[in-house]
C-alpha cells in the first residue's frame, strides 16, 4: 500500500526527513547491486586512495583501491540488517518471555526475571565479543570451517537485547493486567490467552516497538564496537567493519573515515528520533484511556 502523501504532509520536518533517510537506506539494501558500481570488496590498484568526488568514484576509494560509495551501500544492508534483525527476535523472544512472566507470576515470573538479571549482570561487550571468539571463524576472509562471523554477532547481540526487552515488555504488561477491562475480561471467562492477544499484547506491542528503534541504533554502534576490536562483521562488510578496516588511514585518507562514521551518526540520529516520536505518541494514547 502506498503512503498517503497527504498523511507525511501533516508530520513535521524531523519525521519527513527521517523516513526520507530510511528510504535511501532501504532502496541501498534492496537494489544495492543493481547500481552500475564495482564490486563492494574489488580492488582496483589504478585507483588507490582517491578522493571524493573523483571521475567514476563519488565517494572516492580506499588505500586498497576499494570504492567507497560501493561499500557504503553493501554496509547499508549488513549494518540495517543486524540491527533489525536483532531488534526483532529479541522483541518477540523478550516479549513473550516478559508477558508470559507477567501474566503468570508465582514461579514462572521469578524464573524468567533470575533469567534477566543473571544475563544483565554479565558485562555485554565481553559477553559477545566471547561468543564470536569461541563460534565464529577466526580467520574472517575464510569463514568455511566454522559458523560465518555475521550470524554470530547477531546471535550474541539477539542475547544481550532479549533481557532488555524482556523486562520491558513485562513491566508495561504488569500495568496493563490490572486495568479494568482486563479484569473484566477475566470475570467474564476469557480464556487466559485470549485475554493476551486481545488485551495486553497490542498494549504492550507499541512501547516495545518505540524501544526498538532506540535498540536498533544502539545495535550499529555496538557492532561498530566490535568491529573496532576486530569482532564484528567480515571486514569491510558492514559500516563498523568499514570504519575499522581504514581507521589507520585517517591521516592520509580521511574520508574513507569519515564517510562510515556519517552515515553510521545520521542512521543512529534518525531512529531515536521515530523512537522518541513513537513514544511521545503512546504516551499520548495512554492518557486517553
Amino acid at each position: 500500500m502506498a503512503l498517503n502523501p497527504k498523511i507525511l504532509a501533516n508530520k513535521p520536518i524531523g519525521y519527513r526527513l527521517s523516513v526520507l533517510w530510511l528510504g535511501v537506506c532501504a532502496v541501498f539494501s534492496i537494489f544495492g547491486e543493481l547500481f552500475p558500481l564495482p564490486a563492494w570488496d574489488y580492488s582496483n590498484p589504478d585507483v588507490l586512495g582517491v578522493g571524493m568526488f573523483s571521475p567514476g568514484h563519488i565517494f572516492g576509494t580506499d588505500y586498497i583501491g576499494v570504492d567507497q560509495l560501493s561499500a557504503i551501500i553493501h554496509g547499508t544492508r549488513y549494518s540495517l540488517g543486524i540491527a533489525f534483525v536483532t531488534v526483532f527476535f529479541g522483541m518477540v523472544i523478550g516479549g513473550f518471555l516478559g508477558i508470559l512472566a507477567a501474566y503468570r507470576r508465582g514461579w514462572v515470573d521469578a524464573v524468567i526475571s533470575m533469567y534477566f538479571n543473571t544475563t544483565l549482570s554479565i558485562p555485554t561487550l565481553i559477553m559477545v565479543v566471547t561468543m564470536v571468539a569461541i563460534f565464529a571463524s577466526p580467520d574472517p576472509f575464510n569463514p568455511s570451517t566454522t559458523i560465518p562471523r555475521v550470524f554470530v554477532v547477531i546471535i550474541a547481540i539477539t542475547f544481550v537485547l532479549i533481557p532488555v526487552l524482556g523486562r520491558l515488555a513485562r513491566s508495561s504488561a504488569l500495568s496493563w493486567t490490572g486495568r479494568e477491562f482486563v479484569l473484566v475480561a477475566k470475570s467474564m471467562g476469557m480464556k487466559p490467552r485470549s485475554i493476551l492477544w486481545q488485551h495486553i499484547v497490542p498494549n504492550v506491542l507499541p512501547a516495545m516497538l518505540s524501544v526498538g528503534f532506540l535498540a536498533a541504533g544502539v545495535v550499529i554502534i555496538v557492532e561498530g564496537g566490535l568491529a573496532l576490536l576486530g569482532a564484528g562483521a567480515e571486514p569491510g562488510a558492514s559500516w563498523g567493519s568499514l570504519l575499522a578496516r581504514n581507521r589507520g588511514d585517517i591521516s592520509l585518507i580521511p574520508h574513507t573515515t569519515f564517510i562510515p562514521v556519517f552515515f553510521i551518526s545520521i542512521t543512529v540520529m534518525v531512529l531515536n528520533y521515530f523512537g522518541d516520536y513513537f513514544r511521545n505518541q503512546i504516551d499520548g494514547r495512554e492518557s486517553r484511556i
